[in-house]
C-alpha cells in the first residue's frame, strides 16, 4: 500500500553537520539532491500500489535513488545495502541520517525494478524529465540539431548458459577463498559428474555458498562477500530462466561484416552539447535507420524541435528522406555507395558532359539504354541504365583479366537509376552546410563511450528487455544530469 501523504522533509538528526563537512557544496550527490524533486516518481508508480492493501510501501523515490546508485557504482543490490552503511555521500543522497543504521531489505529493490517498473515508459519519462530540467537551465533550447547513433550491449548471459555463468561465478568465488585460506581446497563442496543440467549446478552453488556464509573467518573479507553476493545474486536469477540457455529476448546483431554480438542496441538522439533527448531499446538484429522516426517523434514530444539530423550512411534510406521532407528538418546523412556509385568499382568514372561512363582503360561508352521498372510487384525500384561498349577494343585491352569475358559478344555496365530524391541527396551532401554539419557526428561517439566507460553500459546488467530498458533509462538520466551539471557550470563561468 502506498502511502497519499507528501514524504516529509527529513530530520537528519544530531549528527548532520558531518554532512556539511565531508560533502562539498559542489558534490554531484548533493547538487542531485537539492536540484531534482524526484516526486514524479511516485506519479508514475501510483498505479502499481493498492491504495488500501498490504503493508505500507517504502517511498518509491527512495527505491528510485537506491536504483540511481546502483547504476552509477555497478554493485549488486546487497552490496548497495551493505555499502550504504558506512559511504556518507550515498546517506546523505537518500535522506538518512550520518548514524542511521537500518535499512531497506535488498529483495525491495528487486521487486521494485521487476514489479512496480514493469510496463512503466521508464526510459521516455526519465530522458524527459533530463530534458526539462535542461531546458529549465538553459542548455537545451526549443530548436536544436540532433546527432543520432546506436550503441551496442552484450547480453548478461553473453553466448553461453546460465549454467555456464554460474561456473564462473562459483570459480571466481573459490579463488577469493584460496588466497585467504589455501586449504579450503580439501573443503570444498565436491562435484558430481557433469550431466550438463543447470540444476546440477544451482545445487552445487546453493552448497558452496552455504559453506562460505557459515565461516565467520570471511566475514569481514569485502572480496570474498561481493563475489558470494554475486553468485548468490546469479541464482536467484537463474530461477527465473532455467528453460533459456541464454537470454529469451536478446538477438544477434552485427557490428561489421565479419563482427557480430549477442544482445540490445539502444538509439540515442542527442543535442551537439551531447544531452540525450530521446532513446529507444531494440533488441541486436533491428537496423539503426529504423528507429529514426520515433527518435524524432519522442524528441519533439520532449518539446525540441529537429532542425538537422546527422547521423552515419544507416539513416539516409529513402524512408528517413521523405520523413525530413514533411517534418521540414535537414537529413545529414551519406547515402550509401550503392546510391550514389550504383554497384560499381570507383574506377569507373562518369563523363557529365558526354552522359557516359568511362572504364578504367578509358575506353567511354558508346551507347546506353534504360530498363526495368519504377516499381516491380514487391514495390522495389528496378530501373537501371546499361552502356554498351566496343567490344573489339575489349578483347584485346590489358585490363580484360577480369572485366571482359573470354569470347563474349558484348561488353555491357549497368548501375541503379538514382531517384530525384536521391538526386537531391546527392547534391546537398556537396554542400559546405552538410559537411559544416555532419562534422559535428563524432559526438556521439563520445557519448556511447562515456556509457559503456562510465556506467558498464557494454554489458546487461539483468535478463531480458525489462532489465535492458531499465539499465537504459537509469544510466541515461544519470549522464544527462551529469552534462546538464556541467553545461551549466560552463555557462555561469561565461558571464
Amino acid at each position: 500500500m502506498l502511502k497519499t501523504v507528501e514524504t516529509p522533509s527529513l530530520d537528519l538528526g544530531g549528527y548532520s553537520a558531518l554532512y556539511d563537512i565531508l560533502i562539498s557544496q559542489d558534490n554531484f550527490w548533493r547538487r542531485l539532491k537539492e536540484n531534482v524533486d524526484f516526486s514524479f516518481v511516485r506519479d508514475e508508480v501510483k498505479s502499481k500500489y493498492s491504495d488500501c492493501v498490504g503493508r505500507t510501501a517504502v517511498e518509491p523515490e527512495l527505491l528510485f535513488k537506491f536504483l540511481l546508485l546502483k547504476t552509477a557504482f555497478k554493485l549488486s543490490d546487497r552490496d548497495l545495502i551493505k555499502r550504504v552503511r558506512y559511504d556518507m555521500e550515498m546517506k546523505f543522497f537518500l535522506g538518512y541520517s550520518p548514524e542511521e543504521t537500518e535499512f531497506i531489505d535488498p529483495s525491495l529493490l528487486t521487486k521494485f525494478r521487476r514489479i512496480r517498473l514493469k510496463d512503466t515508459d521508464l526510459l521516455d519519462i526519465l530522458i524527459s524529465k533530463t530534458v526539462e530540467i535542461g531546458k529549465e537551465k538553459g542548455v537545451i533550447h526549443d530548436h536544436e540539431k540532433i546527432i543520432v547513433d546506436s550503441t551496442h550491449t552484450n547480453a548478461l548471459f553473453q553466448h553461453i548458459s546460465p549454467r555456464e555463468e554460474l561456473i564462473k561465478r562459483a570459480k571466481e568465488l573459490r579463488k577469493s577463498v584460496y588466497s585467504v585460506d589455501p586449504d579450503m581446497h580439501d573443503k570444498m563442496p565436491k562435484k558430481k559428474e557433469s550431466s550438463g543440467l543447470i540444476e546440477d549446478e544451482v545445487e552445487y552453488c546453493k552448497e558452496l555458498l552455504d559453506l562460505i556464509a557459515s565461516d565467520e573467518r570471511f566475514k569481514n573479507c569485502r572480496d570474498i562477500q561481493e563475489r558470494l553476493d554475486y553468485l548468490k545474486e546469479g541464482v536467484e536469477d537463474t530461477k527465473d530462466h532455467l528453460e533459456f540457455s541464454k537470454d529469451p529476448d536478446a538477438k544477434v546483431g552485427h557490428k561489421t561484416a565479419d563482427t557480430s554480438f549477442f544482445g540490445y542496441k539502444t538509439h540515442i538522439a542527442m543535442t551537439p552539447d551531447r544531452v540525450v533527448v530521446a532513446a529507444t531499446v531494440t533488441t541486436g538484429e533491428k537496423h539503426d535507420g529504423k528507429q529514426t522516426a520515433e527518435l524524432v517523434e519522442e524528441t519533439e514530444k520532449n518539446g525540441v524541435k529537429v532542425d538537422a539530423l546527422i547521423g552515419d550512411g544507416a539513416y539516409s534510406e529513402k524512408d528517413n528522406i521523405d520523413l525530413s521532407k514533411d517534418k521540414g528538418f535537414k537529413l545529414v546523412s551519406k547515402l550509401s555507395e550503392s546510391v550514389t556509385h550504383g554497384n560499381r568499382k570507383k574506377e569507373w568514372d562518369f563523363n557529365k558532359d558526354a552522359g557516359m561512363y568511362v572504364c578504367p582503360a578509358g575506353q567511354m561508352a558508346k551507347n546506353k539504354r534504360k530498363g526495368g521498372t519504377q516499381k516491380d510487384k514487391n514495390g522495389v525500384n528496378t530501373l537501371v541504365e546499361t552502356y554498351f561498349f566496343n567490344v573489339e577494343i575489349c578483347k584485346s585491352c590489358p585490363m580484360r583479366e577480369g572485366c571482359y569475358k573470354e569470347g563474349a559478344k558484348t561488353k555491357t555496365y549497368s548501375v541503379k537509376i538514382k531517384s530525384d530524391i536521391h538526386t537531391a541527396q546527392m547534391d546537398y551532401m556537396k554542400t559546405d552546410e552538410f559537411k559544416n554539419l555532419y562534422a559535428e557526428r563524432y559526438k556521439i561517439e563520445a557519448k556511447n563511450a562515456e556509457l559503456k566507460n562510465t556506467l558498464d553500459y557494454g554489458k546487461a546488467h539483468g535478463c531480458g528487455m525489462l532489465g535492458m530498458t531499465i539499465q537504459a533509462a537509469v544510466s541515461l538520466f544519470l549522464v544527462n544530469l551529469k552534462r546538464i551539471e556541467t553545461l551549466e557550470k560552463g555557462n555561469n563561468n561565461q558571464q
